[in-house]
């Protein structure tokens, strides 16, 4: 699947697994874009769920329908030439995908990045204690632990944050954002 990315604006969402490192590389990011005079928006997925989705629980149908949400808003700020980070787990590959599917059916730019932490790395690092959470049952559905995640397959970028600096995963992801909007070349996909 080609992705063909427009020099308006552009969604990039990036996904993994609870604190693989998501929400804190799409902030640095978009503070990197900001200084440089970009028009940037992130839509966090814990600040989402809790002004948007308060609604939803965390059943599949309720992870699908968060992830469509999000996308239909994402889809309408880039689309009006916002760059839009979206740190959101959305751990079914085909929500993902539908997505994609809604921003390229209005010309809206779309990239997928993989924040490829693997779970041990994200349990010890339990940014919000979930995973401590779920050890000591009080905390069921956890995802990639006893709820699925389905990585990406061909992700426009792979990020390794297990085995590279912040700021590596935050160059990696700027760089990426500005060849993007580069009208001369499209984007590759892989990793860094």
């Amino acid at each position: 699947m080609t992705t063909v990315l427009a020099a308006q604006g552009l969604t990039l969402w990036l996904t993994g697994l609870p604190s693989s490192g998501k929400s804190t590389i799409a902030q640095g990011v978009a503070g990197r874009l900001r200084s440089g005079g970009r028009r940037v928006e992130v839509l966090d997925g814990d600040e989402v769920r809790r002004n948007l989705s308060g609604d939803l629980g965390f059943s599949r149908a309720d992870r699908e329908e968060n992830v469509r949400r999000i996308g239909f808003i994402a889809g309408l700020l880039s689309g009006h030439g916002v760059i839009t980070l979206v740190p959101v787990i959305a751990p079914y590959a085909d929500s993902r995908a539908q997505v994609r599917v809604r921003h390229a059916e209005k010309g809206v730019a779309f990239a997928e990045v993989y924040v490829a932490t693997p779970v041990e790395i994200c349990s010890a690092r339990d940014v919000k204690g979930l995973y401590a959470k779920q050890r000591a049952g009080v905390l069921s559905g956890l995802t990639g632990v006893d709820d699925p995640y389905e990585a990406p397959r061909a992700p426009e970028l792979v990020i390794p944050a297990h085995s590279q600096s912040v700021a590596e995963s935050v160059d990696a992801v700027h760089a990426f954002v500005l060849s993007a909007l580069s009208p001369s070349a499209p984007p590759k996909r892989g990793r860094p």
